[in-house]
């Protein structure tokens, strides 16, 4: 049973605080992306499934200037991004069909296409050679489209994303836009972001595990919540007594995503907050999570500006929390599950539409909602 005196989630640590209690500032943005000494392996901890299909943000749109290359690695595999003359983003796998050199590493823009710093041959977006300085002509097989993989790009909400299926099967949704990102009356990006050592899958399981709110973040109580699956679309309503400076207060926290890597999540009672979350696999057991957060300038910036600030704070203590245990944690394939528990299965079962097409194509207008209210 939960302590029931409990009244402020700030001043009751949870077990995880012996790992972050001593880091503060600098030291606690270093942690948040370090690598986790001998953890156990992939395999080991059954985190070797197949990546889910879905769009997945490579970078923030304001860190890849016109002209500009930059190196990435997703998905077990080295890529390259680069932002052309005419200001759009293009994405190829990194490594030349020449000679294999790395385009991420050297080379540059020329146009709209990219040049590799080894011999200069140049790409475009769909990766086709267009062009080799010191030949006569260009070999049949580097003109075709995907000499290179190329990779679907969309610009949206602040970000570079791609569209990731393992067959290179086309977009099977769009990427939703959020009114506030941009607005002149919210406020720029406030980022952060960890490297997390665990898959999609169990963050997935996460976000319906509502009695880790008991015990991880110390809430006052068991959120009382609505989820909803309709075929790909997650929307979730979770409500919760807060702990505040002014005592406990009526919280809300929305969140809608369609597909395993974007989302978003709007926190409603203490500031109103726009939480945009990006979590993309690095690995299979690796992932790089992003959290932007925006709010109306006139919570910010004004009186009550400290709060609004303390909010992030507190979300992000709370990402902070998850990984101290998710670093290390193993995937369930057969959990033990009680009464308490949120809908994981449902849960699962969902995640599954995203590893097979025909599961996906099955889902389409297929709604279920999940009410949890536990007694406890």
């Amino acid at each position: 049973m939960p302590d029931t005196a409990l009244t402020d989630a700030r001043t009751s640590p949870p077990a995880v605080w012996s790992v972050l209690e001593h880091l503060k500032g600098d030291e606690l943005i270093a942690w948040r992306i370090a690598d986790v000494p001998n953890r156990p392996s992939a395999e080991e901890r059954k985190l070797t499934e197949a990546y889910p299909f879905g769009w997945y943000a490579l970078c923030y749109s304001d860190e890849l200037a016109v002209g500009e290359v930059k190196p990435l690695r997703y998905f077990g595999r080295e890529m390259v991004v680069w932002r052309g003359q005419d200001g759009q983003a293009r994405v190829l796998d990194a490594y030349c069909r020449h000679l294999g050199a790395h385009l991420g590493y050297g080379g540059r823009v020329n146009g709209n296409d990219i040049e590799c710093p080894f011999h200069a041959w140049q790409y475009d977006e769909t990766g086709a050679v267009t062009a080799i300085p010191y030949a006569r002509t260009i070999p049949p097989q580097a003109k075709r489209a995907d000499c290179i993989r190329s990779w679907q790009v969309v610009e949206r909400n602040g970000f570079v994303s791609i569209w990731y299926h393992p067959n290179n099967a086309p977009p099977k949704w769009e990427i939703e836009s959020y009114p506030e990102v941009g607005s002149a009356n919210w406020t720029s990006y406030k980022k952060s972001e960890w490297r997390v050592f665990n898959s999609l899958r169990n963050m997935h399981d996460n976000g319906v595990d509502g009695a880790h709110f008991l015990y991880i973040h110390r809430t006052a109580q068991y959120p009382d919540s609505e989820v909803t699956f309709e075929g790909p679309i997650w929307n979730a309503t979770a409500r919760a007594k807060l702990g505040t400076p002014r005592g406990l207060v009526d919280g809300a926290i929305i969140s809608r995503n369609l597909g395993p890597g974007l989302g978003c999540v709007r926190f409603q009672g203490i500031s109103e907050t726009l939480l945009v979350s990006a979590i993309t696999p690095i690995g299979p057991d690796e992932l790089h999570v992003r959290f932007a957060f925006t709010q109306p300038m006139s919570e910010a910036e004004g009186p009550t500006g400290g709060l609004a600030r303390a909010l992030v704070r507190d979300i992000c203590k709370q990402l902070d929390q998850d990984k101290v245990v998710w670093d290390r944690m193993r995937y369930e394939d057969q959990p033990l599950m009680c009464d308490g528990d949120g809908p994981v299965p449902a849960a699962r079962s969902r995640f599954d539409l995203f590893m097979a097409d025909e599961a996906f194509d099955a889902a389409q207008g297929k709604t279920r909602t999940i009410r949890t209210k536990p007694k406890v």
